[in-house]
């Protein structure tokens, strides 16, 4: 069957416009060995641009899929970030090369916190699904979910000295988690609300929570398996010298968490801020505390060292022994001071942004300054350095990035007759765009605009603002020509005519005015030149507020939309009423009118687009189109195809001869407002709630109507497969911690491509044993059967070899779930050929950790199946040596590579990695001490 008429598809070409979204976080990056606190990483809806802040420019794109991303968290080396997703998964980015190698699938909700521990090995995720998941980055595999909290998790932490997690969530309960045994030992329920922001400080000897109040709460952790000997009798002794607990020494049994460690409540900080904290963090050496709420402050503490803190308690001593001599006369006086919360952490200073604040990074640079940046609730980045050395805190900005999108949706588009320029307004700015480059070549400030067009010759622009005003702009100078009061109302609609002597405007006021193009004397210009006005000529007068005028491309007629939810047509000379198109139940906001003036489009708040034949106003058919309200309609040149955007996040292209849906062009993640056609019909750009601007490009693939429905209903399947339910291991009861990974379509094609590896073995495996016993019965070699033409493909290897390709294929993260997908009874064939692998010494550790995967979760059945004995018996003695072997070669290496390094280091007298660090913090710390004796003697 031939194809009787080819449509072309559209794809996504580019996303600009947008500064940062709202959804994540912002965070600092270092790019190649670059300085810090130069770039800064942001999401832009699915993907993250990387800006340098002093150029103002972006440098980096780290591409997404079609998912939005909710956080950002860079690595511990700077060379990496692991990015969230709105569908749970996590990616882990080069910011070398900006590609992505690793994925991590275990969480069914967007991920909310993402956290690295300070070595970048492990991290940590918690989502709104109230799971919280521990990462190994290594390996690339999930190590185990951790379930406990009732709601989304806001906030988790590693902590540097000891193998803990602290976990906060929005059910109001901070978690402490042993990671050793995979439980949550203690549950704080001192926060009335969510907790919303959790940080350590004082070398994790203290706890910092912010929740929906004014309040910071402060605990204070005491470790108390510290200092504790080995085979010490009791550890009531222990409690009891701590002297932090006034409960009697027996309760320590009855809370055996309270072993690891405790915590007591040691005041609180009030902020300025009366709403609820929406972030809150600390510089690398938790020097400084900077938190803010939905507001536009952002409050800095300092958190004061223990010399410090003594220094101020020692002055404050000598005030209150003066203050009591003096009360109390000669006697003797005895002065107290109690050390508070507030001695210890004192404020800064506050910074006080253009906007709310969405979220912050900040970094302590040596001199004692301190970068901030923030990225805003309005899509802008704004970069202030505080001072934080001397006594007076110096606060100042020093960048502002803003040039690159709107402040607010953009509610207007409009194409140049050349296809080069893209126009795009806001209720603040109107910016000119070139479309190649995707650079703004003009921004000016202008009212709030609802539409707009290019003025014949592209030199100029008119918008039509909310308050009823006509603004025309000059694009070479950029500057506003002139302000016309045109309606009353809002201006919700601007035509050109198609003779493009004039424009039509319909508004709120129920009137639609028609408006010549005049060339006036420009009083403001020395060489007496002229400039463009627009001349009121005409005016209609209707009964119901006007949506959108079009004209019909042979200006015969003039096409109104009104609230009374019909569409009236108008001969243009004489503006005698001609038909009314009625039909639609909630009112038209958008039609178009084809270019051959055949059949004018409708597109309605009730979710259907109508399309009509204006010979008649016979309605020709009305289509479902979206789940919301139909935003915009626009005819493509010379077709009778049309596009639609709806507040549904979609745009969907329709043939109006045929009434075929052709395709749909999914990308934004908020309801669409507006799109423009560009005259050639290769362009689409389209602007949404999600502050981007998107060009679709058209390509030179076509589109088969009946493979598209096909890839539709492909795509829900597996979008149905992911949301199964978690994977059950028999025989284990579920508990705080469980598998990591989940169940999605990848993990279950990858598990099909084991079962038919393992099914191709069985084969050849039977065909050489065949071939064996004709041999022995022929009494002589017979030529060796036909391999199969998939061994043949991958260099005649051997079936078992074929099988091992297959498993290491397999990503890492993905590897349990598939295994777990497995039916039992391709295990003891798979059994059989790990006992190959291992004694072959092949792949040892992948084949350890399969292998002992099967047996946790199919342990009853391996266990009580008899033909499986030998295979297990010989499994555990090829195990146990080989894992030795590699132990003992790694354990060689190891002392290799230190005998290695203290050779060079005593020949070059040069100190290696972190200890060169090390001697350098305590030689400064000595000389440190050394100069405050000489100044204490002076």
């Amino acid at each position: 069957m031939g194809l009787t008429k080819q449509y072309l598809r559209d794809a996504a070409s580019a996303v600009f416009g947008v500064i940062g979204s709202q959804k994540a976080n912002i965070a600092y990056v270092t790019l190649r060995g670059g300085e810090r606190g130069r770039y800064v990483a942001v999401a832009a809806c699915e993907h993250v641009f990387v800006w340098d802040i002093r150029k103002g420019e972006k440098v980096l794109i780290l591409q997404g899929n079609k998912q939005e991303v909710t956080y950002l968290c860079p690595s511990p080396d700077g060379i990496h970030i692991a990015v969230g997703y709105e569908d749970g998964s996590i990616r882990i980015f080069s910011l070398l090369n900006g590609e992505s190698n690793v994925t991590f699938n275990g969480h069914k909700a967007e991920v909310t916190v993402i956290k690295y521990d300070h070595l970048g090995a492990r991290l940590v995720s918690g989502s709104k699904d109230t799971d919280v998941i521990v990462w190994d980055v290594v390996n690339e595999c999930g190590l185990y979910r951790l379930k406990g909290h009732k709601d989304a998790i806001t906030q988790t932490l590693f902590l540097k000295t000891k193998n803990l997690l602290v976990t906060s969530s929005k059910d109001t309960f901070v978690k402490w988690w042993d990671l050793e045994t995979q439980h949550c030992f203690k549950t704080m329920v001192g926060h009335c609300s969510e907790v919303w922001g959790l940080v350590l400080l004082s070398d994790e000897k203290r706890i910092i929570s912010g929740s929906a109040d004014s309040e910071l709460r402060a605990w204070d952790i005491n470790y108390l398996q510290e200092g504790k000997e080995i085979g010490e009798p009791e550890e009531k002794k222990t409690k009891g010298l701590l002297g932090h607990s006034e409960e009697p020494e027996g309760e320590v049994d009855e809370n055996p968490e309270e072993r690891i460690l405790s915590c007591q409540k040691a005041g609180s900080i009030l902020r300025e801020g009366r709403n609820r904290v929406v972030s809150m963090a600390t510089d690398l050496n938790s020097k400084i505390l900077a938190c803010h709420g939905t507001d536009s402050l952002l409050e800095v503490f300092r958190v004061l060292s223990d010399n410090e803190i003594n220094r101020i308690m020692e002055r404050k001593l000598k005030k209150a022994k003066k203050k009591a001599k003096q009360q109390a006369g000669e006697d003797e006086a005895e002065a107290v001071v109690d050390r508070s919360l507030q001695d210890e952490i004192q404020r800064i200073s506050s910074i006080k942004a253009s906007s709310k604040i969405r979220s912050f990074d900040c970094f302590l640079s040596p001199n004692g300054d301190l970068k901030v940046a923030l990225l805003l609730q309005n899509n802008t980045v704004e970069v202030f350095v505080l001072k934080t050395a001397g006594k007076t805190s110096e606060c100042t900005k020093t960048a502002r990035l803003t040039i690159g999108g709107h402040r607010t949706d953009v509610r207007t588009l409009a194409f140049s007759s050349d296809n080069i320029a893209v126009l795009s307004a806001s209720a603040e700015t109107v910016k000119v765009w070139n479309r190649s480059t995707l650079q703004v070549i003009r921004t000016m400030a202008c009212e709030y605009a609802l539409c707009s067009l290019f003025v014949p010759g592209d030199r100029q622009i008119i918008i039509g603002t909310k308050n009823g005003k006509l603004q025309i702009f000059e694009l070479s100078s950029g500057i506003l020509l002139e302000t016309v009061d045109a309606h009353e109302g809002a201006l919700w609609s601007i035509s050109l005519s198609p003779d493009q002597r004039g424009i039509v405007s319909g508004g709120a006021d129920k009137m639609v005015k028609f408006w010549d193009f005049e060339l006036v004397k420009d009083e403001n210009s020395v060489q007496n030149s002229k400039r463009l006005t627009v001349n009121h000529k005409r005016t209609l007068q209707l009964d119901e507020d006007v949506l959108c005028v079009r004209y019909s491309p042979n200006q015969r007629l003039l096409a109104v939309s009104l609230l009374d939810c019909t569409v009236k047509l108008f001969y243009t000379d004489t503006l005698k009423f001609f038909l009314s198109l009625y039909g639609h139940k909630l009112p038209v906001l958008c039609l178009d009118i084809s270019h051959d003036s055949a059949l004018i489009a409708t597109g309605s708040a009730d979710r259907n687009v109508k399309i009509w034949g204006l010979d008649f106003g016979d309605c020709h058919r009305s289509l479902f189109a979206h789940d919301d309200s139909v935003m915009f309609l626009q005819f493509v040149q010379k077709t009778h195809l049309f596009f639609t955007a709806g507040k549904d996040k979609k745009i969907k292209q329709w043939d109006a001869d045929k009434f075929e849906h052709i395709q749909t062009l999914e990308g934004h993640h908020r309801e669409v407002w507006c799109l423009a056609v560009s005259p050639s019909g290769d362009h689409i750009v389209s602007s949404s709630h999600d502050k981007s601007l998107r060009l679709w490009e058209r390509t030179r693939e076509p589109i088969i109507l009946e493979e598209e429905k096909e890839m539709q209903r492909e795509a829900e399947f597996e979008e149905s497969v992911g949301k199964g339910d978690e994977p059950v291991v028999p025989g284990e009861t579920t508990g705080e911690a469980s598998l990591a990974g989940k169940k999605t379509i990848e993990t279950i094609k990858a598990a099909e491509r084991i079962m038919e590896a393992l099914e191709l073995y069985r084969e050849e495996s039977k065909k050489l044993e065949e071939h064996k016993t004709a041999c022995e019965i022929a009494g002589k070699q017979l030529p060796p059967p036909t391999m199969s033409t998939i061994l043949i493909a991958f260099g005649n290897i051997s079936p078992s070899r074929y099988v091992l390709a297959v498993i290491r294929k397999v990503k890492s993260s993905e590897l349990e779930e598939s295994l777990l997908v497995l039916p039992f009874s391709y295990v003891p064939d798979l059994l059989t050929l790990f006992n190959e692998y291992i004694q072959n010494g092949l792949e040892v550790e992948l084949i350890c950790r399969c292998l002992f995967f099967l047996l946790r979760i199919h342990f009853g059945q391996i266990t009580s199946n008899q033909m499986l004995l030998t295979v297990m018996d010989s499994l555990r003695t090829n195990t146990i040596s080989r894992v030795k072997k590699i132990r003992d070669v790694l354990g060689f290496n190891m002392a290799g590579l230190q005998f290695l390094q203290r050779e060079i280091e005593s020949k070059e007298d040069v100190t290696f990695f972190a200890d060169a660090t090390d001697r350098f913090e305590d030689k400064k710390r000595k000389r440190k001490k050394r100069e405050r004796a000489i100044l204490a003697i002076a």
